[in-house]
């Protein structure tokens, strides 16, 4: 089914791990595998398979108006039709006693209608597996008197809206009608016909394979690969004008990945995002950690007293799921009606348009981000504080250090080394930190200027996705794609980074 609906990916996709699955689970000699395949199956399937998808993408133009095949574009285009002499007529069905139905057409003082025939519903087509006819036809006769059956709801219409669709209502005069509406029959014709060849100016005969004629006009077209839509050409065999809609995906190679280097529409916007992105992560790490650790350094404090209810109360946001923390933030910072600017306001401060303004959008962010990461630094360093030997601190009170000079002389560098990897994961995880921006300023304000949807605020992740689901142009899954492998590219160097890292410090 899904090779027949063009889906050879994903077809493909299934047929391996099926296949590889029965040979594991039913051969002798892959036992012992059969333990683990559960687990690779499921790494192929939601991590690999995907990844390797995302990049195909990046190297086509498959967007909101390329979805098609060409096959299928073809086909759209061959079912496109338009209205030829013989004038569009008031189309009015006429319910039987018997169950049967009469179709009658008004245009002015014209007036037909035809022998009673049997009209399946939609329900009926699907249940039965009946097949339409493309074409079935149905003499219309002129009308002598008034009808005698009473005229169908317009629901009733509808639910023959199927079978309906395919009559073909012939009149005397020979003209053929197609339904065009509800309540309307009109004489149509194919828009494009397929043909075997066009003659250039020059004498030579171009056969080029899928090339359609229009009736109307009397033009060739034929599919672009560089373009991926159908396209005129002249007497000399070029394409001219602008593509046909719907196109189709073909492949472009590096042009998404030159678009984000030359465009200025989107080079600016992506460079711009990039360093917001980086500056965001960074950030983050460095307020998440320096809270973290100075309130972990005061709730292990002995002379603290309460210590376990400070604990607690400390780890409280983290057990808050995120996008509920974040939803309330956004209503505590609401310019209006928000408990932050009413509190400013009484101290006498103008209220600030904190998504308004994109510095004050920004350090909204790092405010919100902060109050929900900094929970699991404190965490992280309640642990490794138990390490430090206190015959350090005795030491160096024995050499008259206070414990500001035993907090940056021993605790801090004592717990970086072994910080250094969670921090680095830490990093890669704010990098594409998705529900933050999505759930709190969804990237606004924008970015003047930038061809793409972008905005301020936006991380590369945000950035990809409303190109890909956002765009007023059409969805550019192609150019999500290539900023999408380059999210990876990086995050993948930042995880080697770590791996090495952690390597390092097991040595």
């Amino acid at each position: 089914m899904m090779y027949a609906g063009g889906e050879i990916a994903f077809a493909l996709l299934d047929l391996v791990v099926v296949s590889v699955g029965l040979y594991v689970f039913m051969s002798k000699r892959t036992y012992a595998h059969r333990y683990i395949f559960p687990g690779v199956a499921g790494m192929v399937v939601f991590i690999i398979f995907p990844l390797a998808y995302t990049i195909s993408i990046a190297f086509t133009n498959y967007s909101g108006a390329n979805l098609l095949s060409l096959e299928n574009a073809r086909a759209y285009h061959l079912k496109k039709t338009y209205k030829v002499q013989g004038g569009e007529y008031d189309f009015t069905l006429l319910e039987r006693d018997d169950k049967r139905f009469q179709l009658m057409l008004v245009q002015d003082d014209l007036r037909f209608i035809s022998a009673p025939v049997q009209l399946w519903t939609n329900n009926e087509l699907k249940a039965g597996g009946r097949q339409v006819a493309t074409s079935n036809q149905i003499s219309m006769v002129p009308m002598d008197a008034e009808p005698v059956a009473k005229p169908a709801s317009i629901r009733g219409i509808v639910d023959r809206k199927v079978y309906l669709s395919s009559l073909s209502l012939m009149l005397p005069d020979g003209s053929q009608l197609t339904m065009t509406g509800l309540r309307k029959f009109a004489a149509q014709k194919p828009m494009f016909k397929p043909v075997a060849g066009f003659t250039l100016k020059s004498g030579e005969f171009m056969d080029k394979p899928d090339m359609l004629l229009n009736n109307q006009t009397g033009q060739i077209m034929m599919p672009n690969p560089e373009t991926g839509y159908y396209q005129y050409i002249n007497d000399q065999g070029d394409f001219v004008g602008e593509g046909l809609a719907p196109g189709f995906v073909v492949n472009v190679g590096w042009k998404n990945f030159m678009r984000i280097l030359t465009d200025p529409g989107i080079q600016g916007p992506f460079i711009q995002i990039f360093v917001w992105t980086v500056i965001f992560a960074a950030c983050s790490v460095a307020f998440t950690l320096a809270i973290g650790m100075v309130l972990a350094c005061l709730a292990q404090w002995e002379s603290l007293a309460g210590r376990g209810f400070y604990r607690v109360m400390l780890i409280l946001p983290y057990a808050v799921p995120a996008f509920i923390s974040i939803l309330v933030f956004k209503g505590l910072f609401n310019q209006n009606f928000g408990e932050i600017n009413m509190f400013l306001s009484m101290l006498g401060f103008d209220k600030p348009e904190w998504t308004g303004s994109p510095f004050l959008a920004k350090t909204m962010i790092l405010i919100v981000n902060t109050w929900l990461g900094y929970p699991y630094m404190m965490i992280l360093c309640l642990g490794l504080l138990k390490a430090i030997p206190e015959d350090l601190y005795e030491a160096s009170a024995m050499d008259g250090a206070g414990p500001v000079q035993n907090f940056f002389k021993i605790t801090v560098p004592l717990l970086m080394k072994p910080l250094t990897p969670l921090l680095i994961a830490s990093f890669a995880f704010n990098f594409n930190n998705f529900v933050l921006i999505q759930l709190l300023t969804n990237g606004e304000p924008d970015i003047i200027g930038a061809t793409t949807p972008a905005g301020t605020t936006d991380l590369l992740v945000s950035y990809t996705y409303r190109i890909a689901f956002q765009g007023s142009g059409g969805q550019d899954y192609g150019l999500a794609g290539a900023i999408a492998t380059a999210i990876f590219l990086i995050v993948g160097a930042l995880a080697l980074l770590n791996m090495k890292l952690s390597k390092a410090e097991k040595d």
